[in-house]
Formats: structure tokens, sequence, C-alpha cells
């Protein structure tokens, strides 16, 4: 009886303080480093949903089910339009447990084919003042391997991408097999695939952004995709800061290799507008900017796509998703599912369900 009521008293306790996120945690959160933050959530997430009944609580707490959330897209089902970025869970070993969180969807990685220590630390960087972040990680990950693994544990809770890119010393020439190697291998692991080809913090990008390379990479894919039996949606990743003639080459690219769809987008290398100071901002140094400064960006770039295109492929919107309102902008513009990451940290796991519920609030209107 004594057990039981202090495990009970336990959860209330728990309970309080996770409701309490942006009061009580966040600040908490935020004295330390955020790398070592982010791998010590990461733990305290682990450790919870193996105590008896938190899985339960956790979901009693974030989870919303509802028909109406359904999406069909790509030939999946998702059980509802939020998704988890990529950047997050980079070597797959939280995404059983954050499908407890309400997620409709997690992507993994950036998966590259050999593990990799990224860039040199500090590289992770809180922009308090503009509720955003700076990374320059570098695609630090555990390689392709290790991924699969945890990936084997997969509980299919929920739709699970898989965000594949080439390691940092890969020559120009082998680019391609370093992408090909991953979605060969993570093929039977992961219900969609995210060609990353905009992430500002590797070497060598110029190429990536190249038309003529970009539809021979993707031509390969789709190449090898024939090889399986049931083949995978395969979406590009495109960066916040293209202009329109950029945007509109996307277009002709998507149109003209048939590609599932678009993820827009990355994070930025813009810095302009921002509250903190230049000072700040230029001890930080270079880096990929995510979070509320890039919300309208990513937001226009949408629209554009999505208007340009007439909406003949299928966008997932992410950038500076902070709210609902946030959220429903995006969808708005004409995305048709949304992912949060930025958001995640500032606002706290309670961000899904607020999104899911205006969500069916607008639908019953």
């Amino acid at each position: 009886m004594l057990i039981y009521f202090l495990f009970t008293t336990f959860q209330f306790i728990f309970t309080k303080i996770f409701l309490m996120y942006k009061s009580l945690l966040r600040p908490l959160f935020f004295i330390f480093d955020p790398e070592k933050v982010h791998y010590f959530t990461f733990s305290l997430i682990k450790f919870t949903s193996k105590i008896p009944g938190f899985k339960r609580l956790y979901r009693s707490l974030y989870v919303l089910e509802n028909e109406k959330l359904e999406r069909q897209l790509f030939g999946l089902t998702f059980k509802n339009p939020v998704g988890l970025a990529a950047g997050f869970d980079k070597n797959a070993v939280l995404f059983n447990e954050l499908a407890n969180f309400g997620f409709g969807f997690i992507e993994i990685g950036t998966v590259t084919p050999k593990g990799q220590e990224g860039n040199p630390k500090k590289r992770l960087f809180r922009l308090k003042e503009d509720q955003g972040i700076i990374n320059r990680m570098g695609f630090n990950n555990a390689g392709l391997q290790s991924a699969i693994e945890k990936l084997k544990t997969n509980k299919r809770k929920l739709i699970i991408g898989g965000n594949i890119g080439k390691n940092t010393d890969t020559k120009p020439e082998d680019y391609t097999k370093d992408y090909l190697a991953c979605f060969n291998a993570l093929h039977p692991h992961v219900d969609y695939f995210v060609l990353n080809v905009s992430c500002p913090n590797v070497g060598s990008h110029a190429k990536l952004n190249d038309k003529d390379y970009l539809e021979e990479l993707i031509g390969a894919v789709q190449k090898a995709n024939t090889n399986f039996e049931k083949q995978k949606p395969i979406l590009l990743k495109i960066a916040p800061d293209l202009n329109t003639n950029q945007l509109d080459e996307i277009i002709q690219i998507v149109q003209g290799t048939n590609l599932d769809g678009v993820i827009a987008s990355n994070t930025s290398t813009d810095r302009s507008g921002l509250k903190t100071s230049k000072e700040v901002l230029k001890a930080i140094g270079n880096g990929g900017l995510s979070g509320q400064p890039v919300k309208d960006k990513s937001t226009q770039a949408i629209k554009y796509l999505a208007d340009k295109s007439n909406k003949t492929f299928p966008i997932i919107g992410v950038g500076g998703v902070h709210s609902a309102k946030d959220a429903l902008d995006k969808l708005d513009a004409g995305a048709d599912l949304i992912q949060i990451y930025t958001g995640f940290v500032y606002e706290g796991p309670g961000l899904i369900k607020t999104i899911n519920k205006a969500i069916l609030k607008r639908m019953s209107i």
C-alpha cells in the first residue's frame, strides 16, 4: 500500500512538472549547454518510459486520437498531420518513446553511410530573444548500421521517415553512392525518404544545389526504388533562403522527375531582423537558423510552391511552428503536413496536442 501511494504521488508530481514545462522545466534546462541538455532529455524520457505506467501517463497527457485528424499522403495513413522534424532523433534511439507524445510521424536522421563526429563543439546555440536556435552540427550521427539496428525495434506505432545525406569527407563524384547506400539499406525500415541536400552545415555544399545534379541524384534513387517490391515515397528538403527563380527550378525538378513531394524548409543562413545583438551573433559564428525567425520565410516558400505548381505535389511545412496559429498558417499556405523541432524545445510536448485540437476545432466550425 505504501509503495502504491509513493508511486502515485511521484506520478502526480511528475505530471505537474511536465505540465509546467515553460514555467519550470524550460528555464531550468536553458541554464545548461543546449547539446548536453538535448542528450539529458533523451535519457530522462528513456528512463521514465521504462517505469510501469509512464507510457500510459505520457499518452494521456499528450496524445489526441481522432479519425478526423488522419491524413492520406504518399499512399500512407498519418494518424495526425503533426510530425517531428529530422535532426532531433538523429540516431533513431527515441522514436518509440516519442510516439507517446502525440506525433503523427517522426523523421529520423540525417543518416550518413559512416558514423561521423560532425563539426567541433560548441555547435548548438539558443537565441532566447528570438525563440530560435543556431546549429552547425554537421550531420553528426552514429552511421547507417547503427540506425538500422535501432529501427529494428520499431513497434509500428506511427510512420517513420528516413532523412539521408552524404558523409562530410565524401568526394563530389561519390555523393550519389552515399545517398544510394543509405536508401538501399534503410528501405525495409522506414516508410518514406527525404533527400537532405539543403543543410548549410556540411562541406562541399554547392554541388547539392545544382539543378542538373539534383535531377541526376533523384533519378538514381528512383531507379533504386524500383528494385524493391514495395516502393517508398521520396521527398526533397529545400532551404528557406531560395529566391523565386530557385523555387521555380524546384517546381520544375519535382514535376519533371515525378518526385513524391517537398519539405519546406531547412534551416536558414540569413541573420536579418534578429533581436539578438550582432556581437552575440558574431561570437556564435556560422550555422543554420531555425525557429520563429524563419517562420514567415518558410510559410512564404510553401505558399509560392503550392500556388505556382497548382498544388500538383504534396508539401510538408516546417520552420518556426511554435503555436497552433503558426501551424494553421502553414496548412493554409498549402502544406499537407507540418513538422516541429525548435518549437518542441521552446514550447514543450504539449504543443502537438494544442495544434491537433486547433485543427479539429476549425474542422467543426
